[in-house]
């Protein structure tokens, strides 16, 4: 049978893997580690050209972003600020030659310490940051420009870190408006924009303000708003701004591009969880992956695996457990390590902090898992060039 280009674009702890399937999606094989085994938070790829991005970074490094434009065969970095590795080269001749390091100044200087996440729209590349910052390419990441609306907004000096820092983590772009931008920050909730990031709202609001109950954990919703710890968030297919978010206290829907949000999280076994992952097609059908609590350990309720879907927009729920362990699992899946392909049916990866992908072809009904033994995984993309 033909071969297709489905790749999984993996990024761990210890640079980015390339896991790469047949036509039918099975046969996978992986490639890897690249980035000279850079810490990176999000990879991702254009199907029309193949390109692709990789961001993280970190103390060390620094921030930078790395490209490949052959299929990961090769690939350059941009780096954009510094590191420790510079003070030590500035220092250390050998050093500096051992790296072929350059003291040419770098772009963005010590303003932040990692890429967190990237998003390719309407010829531009988003970038967000480590402390949450948000930059932009207008020549596919060659150089970058800060886009400064949104770290002036008047509600910057009340952000407050998550537990990973005060990241900038989801861009969710608007599929046919480029003026349209959601993005997600950790702890300061959902900002959108409609004029190209000229401006910046904040849309954390609750639907039901006036009966929601308070909550004694400080991720938890109250005075009239979500719980600003946003973990993940996606925007649904088709022309309504329908958003779906998972929280650190439960998972919420948007009819309206994010000015309201309603709580769908009854039904899950619990209000915690990392990724959120909506239906190419289907804009009513999602999955997460609930787990037991950031005081409980963060893995799978009763160490048993599920992906919970839900069909009507997270009405009802229902747990998906074909394939997947259903004993001594502790595993957890980050914020970024769900993905899927546009195929019919739609398939389904995550990874796990443990470094196993697993993989689904027919919608989250079973499971298997493709790879393992990757260091810890902290996103999958997929990038589907049939």
């Amino acid at each position: 049978m033909p071969k297709s280009n489905i790749t999984i674009l993996v990024g761990t702890t210890k640079g980015v893997f390339l896991v790469a399937g047949e036509h039918d999606r099975t046969g996978w094989t992986v490639r890897g580690p690249f980035c000279d085994g850079w810490p990176i938070n999000h990879v991702i790829g254009d199907p029309a050209t193949g390109m692709i991005w990789a961001g993280g970074g970190g103390d060390w490094n620094g921030a930078g972003i790395w490209r490949s434009s052959d299929g990961g065969d090769n690939w350059d970095v941009v780096r954009l600020t510094k590191g420790q590795m510079d003070e030590w080269a500035a220092n250390d001749p050998d050093f500096a030659e051992m790296i072929s390091w350059s003291d040419a100044p770098l772009p963005f200087g010590e303003t932040f310490s990692q890429i967190w996440s990237l998003c390719s729209a309407h010829g531009a590349l988003y970038a967000g940051t480590k402390p949450a910052g948000l930059i932009r390419s207008r020549d596919g990441g060659a150089s970058w420009e800060q886009v400064p609306s949104l770290s002036n907004h008047p509600s910057a000096e009340s952000w407050n870190p998550g537990g990973a820092g005060l990241v900038l983590h989801t861009i969710v772009p608007h599929p046919s408006d480029p003026a349209k931008l959601w993005i997600g920050i950790s702890a300061a909730g959902v900002f959108a924009t409609e004029d190209g990031g000229l401006t910046w709202e904040r849309r954390n609001r609750l639907s039901n303000a006036e009966t929601c109950e308070e909550h004694s954990h400080p991720a938890a919703p109250r005075d009239g708003e979500t719980g600003h710890c946003v973990h993940n968030m996606m925007r649904a297919s088709g022309e309504l701004d329908l958003l779906y978010q998972q929280n650190h206290h439960g998972v919420w829907r948007s009819n309206n591009g994010g000015r309201s949000w309603d709580d769908i999280t009854g039904g899950l076994p619990s209000t915690f969880g990392f990724p959120i992952r909506v239906h190419p097609h289907d804009s009513r059908t999602i999955w997460t992956i609930p787990l037991n609590g950031d005081s409980q350990g963060r893995f799978p309720p009763a160490a048993a695996a599920a992906v919970w879907r839900s069909r009507n927009g997270g009405e009802s729920w229902e747990d998906l457990r074909e394939g997947l362990p259903q004993e001594g699992c502790f595993f957890t899946v980050l914020r970024q390590a769900m993905a899927g392909d546009d195929r019919n049916p739609a398939g389904l990866y995550f990874g796990t902090n443990s470094g196993s992908v697993f993989a689904s072809i027919d919608e989250g009904d079973s499971w298997q898992e493709i790879i393992r033994h990757l260091p810890t995984i902290l996103s999958i993309e997929v990038l589907d060039r049939v």
